[in-house]
């Protein structure tokens, strides 16, 4: 490696705090970061996991994966290309990607564009608008997928939309069936913005209703706005890998992450629904609906809604490893 892709300690916090912006679940922020001979590595922080939701760690993966494609982001923005290796030390299991510049060159119009929607991003827990998903933007979803090595199907219309209903509440009723779930659930709602973690009530858009197509999970206890019906006609993306191996879901990770700021950047907004990744024989039931062999990772509610509210992230010295 010469001088000139060695990263300075400038650019090192720029490319951590570009990172925490990567969604996790329940906003765990379930990583660390350090510099390692002139590379960036992004390890898990085991005891950031929950451990009733993640039991395996995927959720930790997927959201590591995240952080590393926004970290590779702005690494591009600061002239540097980066290869990105996933688990590259089998001595070090918390070890998720190593992102290793290896030349200087200005950033595409793509990187710079996604950089920016990294401080615009949002998971958007209201209610969509009736408005459709522009066929561009469902173009560039499915781009922004493969680019990765991920894959997507765009779900639309009554019949499909009623499989993915099932499906999502089938999850959601078992999970909210055990009790140390909602426990979990309850921990990491914030009553306000004063944490540096967890989900805010205020950001967790309004309770869930019986009658929600889509089951969403309750961030709080606000009552939903009379007339506004929570996506009648939603947009769905399922997102998925070929195979579900540790690797694979952090590239699922990577994947996401490029999809929701692809997303963002088309002037749209989404939110993630998890659940029936959450659970074994639901995930498996969203995999034969498509008769896809490879395995969803993600699904995804996609409309059009004004920006939603920020969730707050730790201090960049509080997830940096100087060791």
């Amino acid at each position: 490696m010469t001088a000139a892709v060695m990263l300075t300690p400038t650019t090192f916090q720029q490319v951590v705090a570009a990172a925490v912006r990567a969604p996790s679940l329940h906003n765990s922020q379930p990583w660390r970061f350090r510099i390692r001979g002139g590379s960036v590595d992004v390890c898990a922080d085991p005891a950031r996991r929950l451990p009733v939701a993640d039991p395996t760690g995927r959720a930790v993966r997927i959201a590591c994966g995240a952080a590393a494609f926004n970290a590779r982001l702005a690494l591009a923005v600061n002239g540097l290309a980066a290869n990105t290796h996933l688990l590259p030390d089998p001595a070090d299991p918390e070890l998720m990607a190593r992102l290793s510049p290896h030349a200087a060159r200005p950033a595409t119009d793509t990187e710079t564009a996604l950089y920016t929607a990294i401080a615009e991003r949002r998971s958007v827990r209201e209610p969509f608008g009736p408005a459709p998903v522009p066929v561009q933007a469902r173009v560039q979803i499915v781009h922004a997928a493969q680019a990765e090595g991920a894959w997507v199907e765009l779900v639309t219309g009554p019949a499909s939309i009623e499989v993915i209903s099932e499906i999502v509440r089938a999850a959601h009723d078992a999970l909210t069936a055990d009790e140390d779930y909602r426990a979990e659930l309850r921990a990491w709602t914030r009553p306000d913005d004063r944490s540096d973690d967890g989900v805010p009530a205020a950001a967790g858009g309004p309770s869930p209703q019986p009658g929600d197509l889509l089951p969403r999970r309750a961030f709080g206890d606000r009552p939903p706005v009379p007339g506004m019906d929570f996506d009648p006609d939603p947009f769905v993306v399922v997102l998925g890998t070929a195979g579900d191996t540790a690797a694979e879901q952090i590239q699922a990770g990577l994947a996401l992450q490029r999809v929701l700021l692809t997303i963002t950047e088309a002037g749209l907004a989404a939110s993630m629904l998890s659940q029936p990744i959450e659970v074994d024989t639901e995930r498996q039931r969203l995999a034969d609906a498509f008769g896809r062999d490879g395995v969803p990772q993600m699904v995804l509610r996609v409309g059009q809604a004004p920006p939603g509210r920020s969730t707050p992230r730790r201090g960049i010295s509080r997830v940096v490893d100087m060791r």
